[in-house]
This record gives C-alpha cells, sequence and structure tokens, in this order.
C-alpha cells in the first residue's frame, strides 16, 4: 500500500479540526451554562450552572494545554521539553475517575518529537479503553536510545480501526480525515523522530511501543506488528 502524503496546509487545516473537535464540547457547555445563569432565578439552579461552568472550563483548559504539547510548537525549532510537563497535562486530560495515569519516567529534558510522541500515543491509549482503566507510561534511556512504552488496560481494550495503517502512514483508501489524523500525525513525528512504533493487542491490553528505528520492540517470542 503507496504512503499518503499530505499536502501542509491539509495537514494544518485537519489538526485544526481535531483541536477544535476536542474543545468546543466543553466550550459548548461553558455557554450553555451562561445561558441558565442570566435566566435562571432559582439559587440551586444557578449553584449546578456555575458547578458545570467551573468543570467545563477546567476540561477545556486541560485539553488545550495538552493540545498545544501534543500539536503545537511548543517552543522554538530544536527546543526540548520538560517530561514532567508532558506528566502534568496527560493527568489534566484524564482528570476524571474513569481512566488512571501511572507515569513511570525521570524527569528529563527531551526533544519535543519525542515528547509529542508520547503524548499522542497516550491519547490513542486512551481511545482503546473507551469504559476506562488504566493507561501506563515508561521511558526509558536517552538521546537516541529513547524508546518509549505505554499500556492501556481495561475492559473490552482494542485499537480503532485503521490505527496501524494510519501510523504507518497507510490509511485505507489512501485518504487521511480528520478522524484518522491524529494517528496519522503521531506516525509522521514518530519517523521525524527516528522511531518505529508498535502495536499489540491482547484482551484487555493494549501494548504502544515506540523505539529507535531498526530495535525490536518486543521480547523475543512475542508478536507485534511493527510500523517503521
Amino acid at each position: 500500500m503507496t504512503k499518503a502524503v499530505l499536502e501542509p496546509l491539509d495537514l494544518a487545516a485537519l489538526l485544526c479540526s481535531r483541536v477544535c473537535h476536542d474543545v468546543i464540547s466543553p466550550v459548548g457547555a461553558i455557554v450553555n451554562g451562561l445561558e441558565v445563569l442570566e435566566e435562571e432565578k432559582d439559587a440551586e439552579m444557578r449553584k449546578l450552572s456555575l458547578e458545570l461552568i467551573r468543570k467545563s472550563a477546567y476540561t477545556a483548559s486541560a485539553r488545550l494545554q495538552f493540545c498545544r504539547l501534543a500539536f503545537g510548537a511548543a517552543g522554538s525549532a530544536g527546543a526540548s521539553i520538560d517530561t514532567g510537563d508532558a506528566e502534568n497535562v496527560t493527568r489534566g486530560l484524564l482528570g476524571d475517575d474513569k481512566t488512571k495515569l501511572a507515569w513511570h519516567a525521570p524527569r528529563q529534558l527531551m526533544p519535543k518529537n519525542k515528547v509529542k510522541v508520547v503524548l499522542n500515543l497516550c491519547l490513542i491509549a486512551t481511545a482503546a479503553i473507551p469504559r476506562g482503566g488504566t493507561i501506563d507510561v515508561s521511558i526509558e534511556g536517552e538521546g537516541d536510545a529513547t524508546s518509549i512504552r505505554v499500556e492501556a488496560r481495561g475492559a473490552n481494550a482494542r485499537v480503532a480501526h485503521g490505527v496501524p495503517q494510519l501510523l504507518d502512514g497507510r490509511p485505507e483508501g489512501g485518504t487521511v480525515d480528520a478522524h484518522g489524523i491524529q494517528a496519522y500525525y503521531t506516525g509522521l513525528v514518530a519517523r521525524a523522530a527516528g522511531l518505529s512504533v508498535s502495536l499489540k493487542a491482547t484482551g484487555e491490553s493494549v501494548l504502544i511501543e515506540a523505539v529507535p528505528a531498526g530495535q525490536a520492540a518486543v521480547a523475543p517470542g512475542e508478536k507485534a506488528g511493527h510500523l517503521a
């Protein structure tokens, strides 16, 4: 299957659509809450509306902060990003009781593209457990030897249809839409960072690894699909 190549303007437009999709729901809830405050006189209803506005504003802020690191420039060309900041925005994104984050990584400065890979793999892992569960993130090594491991565990854990092909830059049908742009972008950034991505789904778990290109991502005897 031939790799898909997006024009820069198309890539930018699709990523913008993805970010807008992530924030439009909490922003809409804020607008609804403000409308209720303007019209409602009941103290209890006003209290509930304020709580809705507060939660929605927090959600919108958390998603924007995450997207800034996962998709944005986050500094000048060649800049590094603190993995502690990456952990904080990920915890903010998963700020509910449904999904727990276990972050196993030393705090360090990493090239921004590798941090983007970590964050985008977390998004794919989150989508793999829609009913909630646990996401384990591990970062080992430094520089060119950096390896990333993200595992999602939860009921009926599975990778969405088409994600492996999108990560590999070979989407079904040869085109990428707003629904698939995040996985496609993850593959682009991984390759730019010199990383090879592999996926392995086993019942209640989805394991995603990004290792230096050419290096085996799973232990001998295990089977996994590699997306160089």
